[in-house]
């Protein structure tokens, strides 16, 4: 499996546990400090829970030796980051968000174009 990948397994790895971690135990107080407020508590920490599911996808991409054992995981990435970002730009472009929530849809895309790229590279 190319360098790159596993590089790529692992920073997303490290980001989705982050966030994941810090939605799921204290959701209003993360967003509140990132100006993204008012929260509800229950969907922020079912996405928590959900960046920690694909953190510990991205967990076994980065240990995995062959290209077969991540292909169905690059799948499963690119259609969480793709829709995810069709969902932000959705918002971004009729409201006006603060920042991170920019910054979110660039990791998105960011992350999009990198399991695409690999999931098409046979």
């Amino acid at each position: 499996m190319a360098k790159w990948l596993k590089i790529v397994f692992l920073v997303h790895m490290v980001i989705a546990a982050v966030l994941g971690a810090l939605l799921l135990v204290i959701p209003g107080s993360f967003l509140g400090w990132l100006g993204w407020a008012p929260v509800d508590p229950l969907l922020t920490r079912v996405l928590g829970g959900a960046f920690l599911a694909l953190a510990w996808g991205s967990f076994r991409g980065w240990r995995a030796k062959e290209r077969a054992q991540v292909t169905l995981l690059l799948e499963v990435e690119a259609a969480f980051a793709i829709l995810g970002a069709i969902g932000l730009l959705r918002h971004l472009l009729i409201a006006n968000y603060p920042w991170m929530v920019w910054t979110l849809f660039a990791g998105l895309v960011a992350f999009a174009v990198a399991w695409v790229v690999a999931w098409l590279k046979k």
